[in-house]
Order: structure tokens, then sequence, then C-alpha cells
């Protein structure tokens, strides 16, 4: 290893690090996430916040394009699972609540857990992928 003329060796060339977000973009990204909480608000605002999102970031903030996609993608999963067990319950004439209920409220408690978990990744500027989603919106 050769010397510079300070006597010190040249330093090391540091790998390329990852283009990170700006605080702009991440903010949208969790906005994205979120956005899903106005279920509570209305029944479909689950699907309309992240869809919302996406199609107003998309072409500016590819990040926050991707996660809030990634979070549409997966309301709309949530959805077509407990629309699932609505029919299901309807079919057996009520009798189903005893598998639907219990499901529905895993399945609740799992939709809330993961959107804080995507939302706190969001934020962080990681993207995050939600288990068990269909890929309905490309």
């Amino acid at each position: 290893m050769s010397e510079n003329d300070n006597g010190v060796p040249p330093s090391q060339p540091q790998a390329s690090l990852p283009a990170t977000q700006s605080s702009d973009e991440r903010m949208w990204a969790l906005i994205g996430h979120l956005s899903a909480f106005s279920f509570f608000v209305t029944g479909i605002g689950c699907i309309l916040g992240p869809l919302i999102v996406w199609l107003v970031k998309r072409d500016t903030l590819p990040f926050a394009a991707d996660q809030a996609k990634e979070a549409l993608n997966f309301n709309i999963t949530v959805a077509i699972a407990f629309v699932a067990l609505v029919i299901f319950t309807i079919v057996t004439l009520g009798i189903g609540l005893l598998l639907t209920y219990p499901i529905g409220a895993v399945l609740f408690i799992g939709w809330i857990v993961l959107t804080i978990i995507a939302a706190i990744k969001a934020n962080e500027g990681v993207a995050y992928r939600y288990p068990f989603t269909l890929r309905l919106v490309k």
C-alpha cells in the first residue's frame, strides 16, 4: 500500500450507498400506509386512502407510489377476505359465525399490526412488502 505526501495511507474507496428517500417521499409513503385507517370513517376508506396517494404521487415520488400501491394491494386482499367471510356466514345461515368471527378477529388484528409495521418501515425509508398479498394493482 503506498502512502501519500503526508505519510498517511490512502483511504479505501467506499461502496456506493443506495439512494435514500427524501423526508417528503418517506412522509407520503407513511401516509399511503396509514390512510388505510380511514376505514373507520368510511367502510371503503381502507382502499380509497392508498389509492388516492398512489394516483397523486405515482409520477413524482417513486418510493411513495410504490408503498401506496403495496398498501392498496394489501387492503384489497383483506377486503376480499372479509367479503368471503361474510358470504360464508350468509351461505351457512349464520352457523358459520362459529368460524368466521374468530377468523375475522384475527384478520382484523393482523391488518392493524401489519399496517403499523409497514408505516414504520416506510418512515425509515425501507420498502415494505406485506405477506399474503395479492398483487392486483401492477
